[in-house]
Formats: structure tokens, C-alpha cells, sequence
């Protein structure tokens, strides 16, 4: 996989957006205690009568600091939701592994070898041409199972090329 897959543009991109809203989070956390030490400075120089009046000035930046925190929050599962639903429900596949790729392939060759040899023995060569086409066709589906894209039509979000 290279580094302009587009899988991997998307996990990058979500990745750095999760980033940037835990960045908001320490500033909000930061500002906030910056406004709770003006507001105790503030107490201190005018005094107890004002008491009532600070706190609630304090208490406001703070419900609005949740409420700003929040409704990110909501937007962001919100759009993650509506990408799973564009997506038919699916989530995003991690990228192939190498065993991924090549070991259903390689398994299946090796039980060709005892197939291949019963159907010889038992039907002579139709029987290990129809063994074969077997094998050919388990591969062929796994390897559509994993990349619908493959085949013209599916997975690609485009409908098939008419001739």
C-alpha cells in the first residue's frame, strides 16, 4: 500500500481531526483556568459584595465552554455516522496483510497437492481438471470477497461499463 492510498488519506485525515479536537480540549481547559485566576484576582480586588456576580460570570464561560465542547462532539459522531451509512453500515477494512493477501492462496495450494492426487487416482485427468477448476474458483471468490472492486459494478460506488 502506498502512501497516497486513499484509505489511508481517510484514517490519516480522521487521525489529525481527532488530534486537532483533543488540541481544542487543553486550550478550553487552559482558557479556563486562566478565567477562573482572573476571577479570583478580580474577587480579591473588589471585594466580597461582588462574590455573586464573579462566580456567576465564571459559571457562564464554563456552560458555554461545554456546550461548545459538546456540540463538536455531537457533530463529529454525527458525520462519522452519516460516512457509515454512505457506506452501507460497512466499517472501513484495515489494510490488507500480508496473510491477508497470500495465505488463503497458499493454503489452497497446498491441499491442491493431495486433491489433485485423489482426483487423478480416482477419475484420471477430467477428475484433476475439475479439481483444479475448484481451486481457481475458491480463490477467485476469496479474492472478490476482499476487493469487491474487482469485479465491473461492485465496490467501486459506479455502475458497470456497458458495451
Amino acid at each position: 500500500m502506498s502512501a497516497t492510498d486513499p484509505q489511508h488519506a481517510r484514517q490519516a485525515a480522521r487521525a489529525g481531526h481527532a488530534d486537532r479536537l483533543d488540541r481544542l480540549d487543553r486550550l478550553d481547559h487552559v482558557d479556563l483556568k486562566k478565567d477562573l485566576d482572573a476571577t479570583v484576582r478580580a474577587r480579591r480586588e473588589l471585594g466580597e459584595e461582588y462574590d455573586s456576580a464573579l462566580v456567576d460570570s465564571f459559571l457562564e464561560k464554563v456552560e458555554q465552554r461545554i456546550d461548545e465542547t459538546v456540540d463538536r462532539r455531537v457533530r463529529r459522531h454525527l458525520a462519522e455516522q452519516q460516512m457509515a451509512t454512505a457506506r452501507g453500515g460497512r466499517r472501513p477494512r484495515p489494510a490488507d496483510s500480508w496473510g491477508e493477501r497470500y495465505g488463503f492462496a497458499l493454503l489452497t495450494l497446498v491441499l491442491a497437492i493431495p486433491l489433485s492426487a485423489i482426483a487423478g487416482g480416482l477419475a484420471g485427468m477430467p477428475g484433476i481438471v475439475t479439481s483444479w477448476i475448484g481451486i481457481v474458483g475458491v480463490n477467485a471468490a476469496q479474492a472478490v470477497r476482499l476487493h469487491p472492486e474487482l469485479l465491473p459494478g461492485r465496490g467501486s460506488g459506479r455502475p458497470a461499463r456497458e458495451d
